[in-house]
């Protein structure tokens, strides 16, 4: 059974309610279908129900929950939550109903916020940034939350590394340039997304151009210390770095560049250095490696709200609906 395929299994065993906010997307729809059919979740769609179903066309939403901003009776606790949410904004409740009735991202989010809807997925026609936004502005962070950040679930077909060919890929999809605390931040955080997720033992290599020393510069230095740092506040997770790729993943590199730990050439999280790097290097897997590549899951916000690639496909979005399902389980 492949990784995705015992997910959805485990969405199944205690079904969600996920909000669908991109319902002029087809990919959405088709997906929503697939996720209805399949028994992953419920779905709730934001729009008018006609039209919704007019573009449709032959995809099945019949079991789907159709909420239109124009027209529900939750709008009075909707404007008031994200007044709420707002409030340091000194955000009006007018200001905050046309926002609910020309953003379906912030629509989304509020419905999540209230607990209509226990997660949110978009980003298939929207940039990360918006989904984002929406997320951080309406359901705000989880309690103890040092930084959000967004990872990638990558299942890497026919390989023998990582976890059977899956890993965690952070952050690729949210800070640009960590410093030393925040890479610490990120690589216990994604630690605990892979015990959730995948239900595996995380080994964390905190990636660089350089492995253990064998190179000096500053950006080097940012990657040795937040090792240090990620080691005393998650002693119980096994963090090793700085390393290079090959000597995280591949155990004969491993053997002569870090021959003395016990994550090198085993690695199945790896943390790198920046978003230019994160964000290459899952791309890179997915087009060349032919890996599935779902997300960017966030991590660390309030409740489960995940974005997509704008390049995704239909059973992306399943894939995406399915880990945001078993995230808000663990709530």
């Amino acid at each position: 059974m492949s990784f995705i395929d015992v997910i959805k299994d485990r969405a199944k065993q205690s079904k969600k309610t996920i909000v669908l906010p991109e319902t002029s997307d087809m990919r959405t729809l088709e997906a929503a279908c697939t996720v209805l059919k399949e028994g992953i979740a419920d779905i709730i769609l934001v729009g008018n129900k006609e039209t919704i179903l007019e573009k449709a066309g032959s995809f099945d939403l019949s079991n789907a929950q159709f909420i239109d901003p124009e027209t529900t009776d939750r709008m009075p606790t909707y404007v008031e939550s994200l007044c709420e949410a707002r409030k340091s904004k000194g955000l009006t409740p007018e200001d905050a109903k046309e926002i609910l009735l020309s953003n379906p991202l912030f629509f989304g989010a509020t419905m999540v916020r209230v607990g209509d809807a226990d997660g949110m997925v978009a980003g298939a026609v929207n940039s990360s940034a918006n989904v984002l936004r929406a997320a951080l502005q309406v359901v705000k962070t989880a309690p103890g939350t040092k930084i959000v950040s967004a990872f990638f679930l990558m299942v890497v077909p026919e390989c023998d590394m990582g976890e059977n060919g899956t890993f965690i890929f952070a952050d690729c999809g949210l800070n640009q340039n960590p410093n030393s605390e925040q890479l610490a931040a990120i690589a216990g955080s994604s630690a605990d997304s892979f015990r959730s997720l995948v239900g595996a033992k995380p080994r964390v290599a905190m990636l660089s151009h350089s492995s253990v020393g064998s190179a000096k510069h500053a950006d080097v230095t940012k990657v040795a210390e937040a090792t240090n740092i990620a080691k005393k506040e998650y002693p119980d997770t096994l963090i090793c770095g700085e390393l290079q790729l090959d000597a995280a993943i591949v155990p004969e590199v491993a053997a002569s560049k870090a021959p003395r730990s016990e994550v090198a050439g085993q690695a199945n999280v790896l943390v790198f250095p920046d978003l230019d790097a994160g964000n290459i290097g899952y791309k890179l897997v997915q087009r060349l490696a032919k890996a599935d590549a779902y997300g960017p899951i966030t991590q660390g916000i309030a409740k489960p709200v995940n974005d997509l690639s704008r390049g995704c496909n239909a059973a992306d979005i399943v894939g995406v609906v399915a880990i945001t399902a078993v995230q808000a389980q663990s709530l």
